[in-house]
């Protein structure tokens, strides 16, 4: 079958049928080209999502990944980058091995297939131009036979006629011969331009116009061979990503079996376990006997002693603390639970213009004060200085003891990596030093002991420091003694304070006179309160300053929520005296406490509210 043979009369339909080839040819290679732009955005739409889930670096996420579900997601988010990638793949080798070659052998073909009609319509040209001469020769051939007919009837009619001299006869004689012999010489053209008409037909028909169809379909032909090739390409092309998708696929399979709840439930355990023991059971309180006292100067802490001791939880006292925070909002309504010392006698009363309120004085009642606390917003402001103790310890002694455990440890296991750092400098340096011995024109020697000096002197530190850390992380872990005073200070936790705090939360202040002023309502009432509106108070900012004082005397502050002062002292106020003898001071912004108001020289900032100066 050949298309020179079987279509040598549909040059115009091939010609339309091979440009409908290559509009096919080009219709897929945008095909393709779209589908890379699809691969391409999915894969960065896969990127965006990955990214978008990633953890943030030194954020509270990048902790959360400890746990085994956490790390399953994040390898599922590794896989799909992967995963992603292999979509570019696909995308980049469609454009290399199906799209530019594609384009490039589109531009060859149309050359091909111009170059090939254009010799077609060049034979075409040719044969219709050898049909013109033909019928020129045969028009020719046609007029000259018609006039030589005439001329001989001319010649036969004037040869009849006896009237006609015998000069015409011969004319017409001779002019009929010679149209017989043009007559002759037009049918020798015309054969002779037939003939060679005939042959240049054949020719076209036979020769020409078979090879020329013949190129143009292999051309054809090749188009649809290089199209299937393409077709495969394409699949291929996704077929080899296949294996590598599927390891990714894989691996989040892999990751989601490494789950393991029982190590993320142990985790949980060691990220919250406080390390303190449940609270026991409360021992029944008995208000059925009335509690009497007599009030003296000297009877106050013998009467404290004498007095039957309201208990939360008998022996489990000391253990409540962690469960129930308002033995914070008891620090915080009441002040000292003595009367404030008289101030020494030298004291004249022009030198203490606020003495102490009479000890006779009856306290205001608990409720009144937390009533008074409830509508004072300044007052609340002093919860979390209250209960950090100003800033986070160094020690970490405000956390429980598993936890502190744990940040101990970590904070050892820093230090070790910097000395590790800082002992792998200094030895580059002294190697370095030695170089430099060896060879002084590599440089001065001398110019490195600076550098080596102060090494040896960060890796010193970094020693004492680690030290230190340590000595607190073997306390905790119990192979040294308890802390000592100063680390009780500084730790603002309630270890020395659990107990008595929570008596003073089961009762209101004591007035000079040693009664109580609350009732067991007023108790349970407090309790609900405080527990709920605890979390409230923590982010409160420290109460503002309302004016200076001046220490007059010096004061021992040994007593709970008492300060030591010394004579001559400048220290802020925050809280004025609420007739009960007591002034809340600050002392550079992290050390408050109550002094009484005898020992002090107050002077109140007069835009504070209520401000009152002390003269």
């Amino acid at each position: 079958m050949s298309w020179g043979t079987e279509l040598w009369d549909q040059f115009d339909n091939l010609e339309k049928h091979t440009q409908w080839g290559i509009d096919i040819l080009e219709k897929y290679i945008k095909f393709v080209k779209e589908r890379t732009e699809i691969e391409l955005s999915y894969a960065k739409q896969l990127r965006n999502l990955s990214k978008k889930y990633q953890p943030k670096k030194n954020s509270k996420e990048e902790e959360e990944y400890k746990y085994t579900a956490c790390k399953a997601f994040l390898s599922t988010l590794n896989e799909m980058n992967d995963y992603a990638g292999q979509h570019e793949v696909i995308s980049e080798n469609m454009t290399s091995q199906i799209t530019v070659d594609l384009m490039r052998y589109v531009q060859e073909l149309k050359q091909e297939r111009k170059s090939n009609f254009h010799d077609g319509r060049k034979a075409q040209q040719h044969i219709e131009t050898c049909w013109k001469q033909l019928e020129s020769s045969k028009r020719r051939f046609e007029r000259d036979c018609k006039e030589a007919d005439r001329a001989q009837q001319y010649f036969e009619k004037m040869d009849a006629d006896i009237n006609v001299t015998k000069a015409d006869v011969e004319k017409a004689r001779q002019q009929a011969q010679l149209r017989h012999q043009m007559a002759e010489d037009s049918k020798a053209e015309y054969s002779s331009i037939l003939q060679r008409f005939n042959q240049e037909q054949w020719e076209y028909y036979h020769t020409h116009i078979p090879n020329i169809f013949q190129k143009i379909q292999e051309m054809e032909e090749r188009r649809i061979v290089r199209i299937g090739e393409s077709m495969k390409t394409y699949a291929e092309v996704d077929r080899q990503v296949i294996p590598i998708i599927g390891k990714c696929l894989d691996g989040i399979v892999k990751a989601a079996e490494s789950i393991d709840q029982k190590n993320d439930s142990q985790l949980v355990v060691e990220a919250y376990k406080s390390g303190f023991e449940p609270p026991g059971d409360i021992e029944f309180e008995d208000y059925t006997q009335p509690m009497k006292r007599t009030v003296s100067e000297n009877s106050l802490s013998s009467a404290k002693e004498g007095k039957p001791e309201l208990k939360f939880g008998g022996k489990s006292r000391g253990k409540l603390w962690p469960f129930i925070k308002k033995n914070k909002l008891m620090s915080l309504l009441t002040s000292p639970h003595q009367p404030p010392p008289p101030p020494p006698a030298s004291a004249s009363p022009s030198a203490v213009p606020n003495g102490p309120q009479s000890p006779k004085q009856q306290k205001e009642p608990l409720s009144h004060r937390f009533n008074e606390f409830m509508t004072s917003k300044p007052k609340i402001h002093c919860f979390r200085s209250l209960k950090r103790g100003g800033a986070t310890p160094e020690d970490f002694s405000n956390l429980p003891p598993e936890q502190r455990r744990k940040k101990l440890q970590q904070k050892v296991d820093e230090l070790n990596k910097e000395i590790q750092k800082e002992t792998d400098q200094r030895d580059a340096i002294t190697k370095m030093k030695d170089v430099y011995l060896k060879n002084p024109q590599m440089g001065d020697p001398a110019s490195l002991d600076h550098k080596l000096a102060e090494a040896t002197q960060n890796i010193e530190k970094l020693r004492l420091e680690t030290q230190k850390f340590e000595a607190w992380l073997a306390e905790v872990e119990g192979r040294l003694p308890a802390r000592s005073d100063q680390a009780r200070r500084q730790s603002g936790l309630y270890d020395g304070q659990t107990h008595q705090t929570v008596t003073n939360c089961a009762q209101d202040r004591e007035s000079p006179d040693g009664s109580y002023t609350e009732e067991q309502s007023q108790e349970s009432e407090l309790k609900v309160l405080a527990t709920d509106f605890d979390d409230e108070f923590d982010d409160e900012e420290p109460l503002p300053a309302i004016g200076t004082c001046k220490a007059l005397y010096t004061f021992e502050g040994q007593n709970e929520g008492t300060i030591s002062v010394v004579e001559g002292e400048m220290l802020s106020v925050i809280e004025e005296d609420k007739g009960d003898g007591w002034t809340r001071i600050r002392r550079n912004e992290d050390e408050e406490g109550y002094v009484p108001t005898s020992y002090v020289e107050v002077y109140l900032d007069k835009n504070a509210k209520g401000a009152k100066t002390y003269i």
